[in-house]
């Protein structure tokens, strides 16, 4: 009866240890696999110590047959629940995780060995109230416990002795809250280590000591490095690292994707896929490399990762899908050729239309004065030697255009861009009147303003039948103005076409404004206000 007492007080410690750390985990909240392994890891023991706590209270039986078959339903869980634990803790690598994936398989087959007990007595022997011997299907599922536990314990030692200079301590408690209770166990089963009370309960408690330490004091199941692999696991892009061996260590969810890994085991398989897929050799220390595989493109960076002691211990490689950005740049292509061609027909509007204009004003002078009795042979020759001069410069101005060029040296200021305008302009009059003073704040749109009067004038030659066009630009404070007036025949409707409609973009881009007013009979009139301080802003 004492000993039942001291086994119940040994079992209640340790059921609070393990309770209490169990406690501690879910309310951390990390809702993960990892976390949910250990959760599950907890609860089976926790089933395994009420198991012992109800043997110990236990007098017919049907008591005997729950309280065991709730205890194994604890232990069938715990070896590989461990093992799965220890891999995912470890980030073990795309073979040790198929392996893992018939891990259920044992806890089921045990589980189905001992409920069926009463058909076959492999799992007990004899099984009775106060006597229960063991079977040999028994110790064979304890040393597959055993390996399960023994396994879990190598693959964290093997991630510290392969990926960095020493074991964290984290790694050291958890291996310790396994192996106690585990050696513990084993001297009892052996008969080694002999006591009337139940000793490996005890030591399960210890054991939650030891896991409470390690989550609070050294980060175990550290929310960082968990949301850090869940991020990794979850990115756009392919994250595949090959350890020390060159052998497949770890590969997320986006490399799995990716048809041309498909089978990757090491870095010789993987170079061969890659080679493969780009339709060349790639070079196994490659730093970056780029693929097209049915119709995607994907860009390759590889790099080191190298220990304390300045090692190389793996190399990771980082796989981005730039389809899109292949499809953005042929499209920026498209864009920029149609840009050019409006650029270069906006341009051809603009200067070869005008020189073409200056060239048929000059033309009808000529024959103007050709058809008098006494032509005046002087005029004519200047007439003559004014369009040989326009239609020079008119291919100077086409090649510019073609080129994307611009002689630009009457380009200093409004004024003086305005003023080459009227002096190439013929048989119209033409005044230009000036208010306010200019300086250095309008050259921002000297350009503009010139393409803007140029095909303004352009147009009130071609269409307008003037015989005067007057220009007025006005300096002031907060903007520049430019109203340009002619007497000619006006419209009734005003169509906006090439020549209208570049005026008026020019315009809109610098933030300005422009109006066109027409009466029949009354000439036209173009008004354009672009203000400063948009522009300065």
């Amino acid at each position: 009866m004492v000993n039942n007492i001291v086994s119940a007080v040994l079992l209640g410690l340790g059921l609070c240890g393990m309770i209490g750390s169990l406690t501690w985990v879910i309310r951390r909240g990390n809702k993960n696999r990892l976390t949910r392994l250990f959760i599950s890891c907890q609860v089976s023991i926790v089933l395994w110590l009420i198991s012992e706590m109800l043997i110990l209270f236990s007098y017919t039986r049907t008591q005997y047959w729950i309280s065991y078959s709730i205890g194994n339903v604890g232990i069938s869980c715990f070896g590989p629940l461990w093992l799965m634990l220890s891999a995912e803790y470890s980030d073990a690598g795309a073979k040790v995780r198929k392996v893992l994936n018939l891990m259920p398989i044992i806890t089921v087959s045990a589980i189905i060995m001992t409920f069926s007990n009463p058909m076959h007595h492999l799992y007990y022997a004899v099984f009775e109230a106060g006597k229960v011997e063991y079977g040999p299907l028994f110790y064979v599922f304890q040393v597959i416990y055993y390996i399960c536990i023994i396994a879990g314990i190598t693959i964290i030692c093997l991630k510290h002795t392969r990926r960095s200079d020493q074991i964290t301590k984290q790694s050291i408690l958890l291996i310790l809250s396994a192996a106690i209770p585990l050696g513990i166990n084993t001297l009892s089963l052996a008969g080694i280590f002999k006591s009337k009370a139940t000793l490996t309960p005890l030591f399960f408690g210890f054991s939650s000591l030891l896991i409470i330490i390690a989550l609070g004091r050294y980060g175990l199941l550290n929310i960082n490095n968990i949301a850090i692999r869940d991020t990794i696991n979850n990115i756009n892009s392919g994250v595949v690292i090959f350890d020390v061996n060159n052998n497949l260590s770890y590969k997320n969810r986006y490399a799995d994707s990716i048809d041309f890994l498909s089978g990757v085991t090491d870095v010789k398989h993987f170079l061969a896929a890659l080679s493969a897929a780009s339709g060349q050799d790639v070079s196994p220390d490659f730093k970056s490399a780029e693929v097209n595989l049915n119709g995607n493109y994907y860009s390759l960076n590889q790099s080191g990762i190298c220990n304390k002691s300045g090692n190389t211990v793996a190399k990771v490689i980082t796989i981005s899908n730039v389809t899109e950005y292949h499809e953005l740049a042929s499209a920026e292509k498209k864009l920029s050729l149609e840009q050019e061609r409006n650029r270069i027909a906006q341009e051809m509007h603009d200067s070869a239309g005008h020189t073409f204009t200056m060239i048929s004003s000059l033309a009808k002078m000529l024959r103007f004065e050709a058809e008098k009795t006494s032509p005046d042979i002087s005029s004519m020759l200047s007439n003559i030697s004014e369009i040989d001069g326009l239609s020079r410069s008119g291919v100077t101005q086409l090649r510019c255009t073609i080129n994307n060029l611009r002689d630009d040296e009457f380009m200093t200021s409004v004024t003086k861009a305005v003023q080459t305008v009227i002096t190439a302009v013929r048989g119209v009059e033409t005044e230009l009147c000036i208010q306010g003073s200019e300086d250095e704040r309008y050259s921002f749109c000297i350009k503009e303003m010139y393409d803007n009067c140029r095909e303004t004038i352009t147009n009130a030659l071609r269409y307008s039948e003037a015989d005067r066009i007057d220009i007025i630009l006005k300096f002031l404070d907060d903007r520049l103005e430019m109203y340009i007036l002619d007497n000619g025949k006006g419209c009734e409707k005003i169509s906006e076409h090439n020549g209208l409609r570049g005026i008026r973009e020019r315009t809109e881009s610098l933030g300005g404004t422009v109006k066109f007013s027409s009466v029949k009979g009354e000439g036209f009139n173009t008004i354009i206000k672009i203000p400063l301080k948009e522009v300065q802003i």
